[in-house]
């Protein structure tokens, strides 16, 4: 609130992909960001916020395309999210903005609302498709049912980048999303004949459960 009482926005810096790479950085990983940033006030805020976590945004491409903003409300503990996110840096980014990576780029994340969203969404699938042989690619889906107007071009998306990724972290919200037939273990064990190596699923308080084709770990 404000000096007078006044609900009040403050701005924060966040995203799932960007705060894997803050962690990664605080833990002393080398770590590098890439997605489209602003030149805005907000854009130089998350530049900011990757270096003083010691992350790289070198491969990150700039623009004067305004930052996506968030605003989120909470009642009684429930956020509620309002996107404006039109032509924006993030949202604009083309397979043109892609950057070559050097060798010491080991493993790329890819996740969440960033997938959604055209022309950024193919990039990002097109940027996995071109590294994925030479890198290890991990997928989290983070669905968000309400951000996707198109399911069925949203499922057939993260199933291609599913067959690309070695590992893959969902939760058991997620696996619900797809709609497939059968126990999460059984739609889990046909995925891993598709691509990944390692599927991780969630289940919220009640821990995770790890599987490969030949074991099934739980934590």
């Amino acid at each position: 609130t404000t000096t007078e009482g006044e609900p009040a926005f403050a701005p924060y810096v966040g995203g799932a992909v960007f705060n894997t790479a803050i962690a990664l950085g605080r833990l002393g990983a080398p770590a590098g960001f890439f997605s489209g940033l602003s030149t805005d006030l907000f854009g130089s805020q998350f530049k900011d916020a990757l270096r003083a976590s010691q992350v790289s945004s070198r491969y990150a491409h700039t623009s004067s395309r305004p930052t996506t903003l968030a605003f989120v409300r909470l009642d009684n503990g429930q956020a509620t999210y309002t996107f404006y996110d039109e032509n924006t840096a993030g949202r604009m980014l083309t397979i043109d903005d892609l950057p070559k990576l050097g060798s010491e780029i080991e493993a790329m994340l890819f996740g969440a609302i960033s997938l959604i969203s055209e022309p950024a969404g193919s990039a990002y699938e097109e940027f996995m498709r071109r590294e994925h042989s030479h890198r290890v690619m991990m997928l989290d889906p983070n669905i968000r049912p309400n951000f996707i107007p198109d399911k069925a071009k949203h499922l057939r998306r993260i199933r291609s980048m599913m067959a690309m990724a070695d590992i893959v972290k969902l939760s058991d919200e997620d696996l619900n999303w797809f709609g497939e037939a059968g126990s999460h273990e059984d739609v889990v064990r046909n995925w891993l004949e598709r691509g990944p190596t390692l599927i991780v699923v969630t289940h919220g308080s009640e821990g995770a459960v790890g599987y490969t084709r030949d074991h099934k770990v739980t934590v």
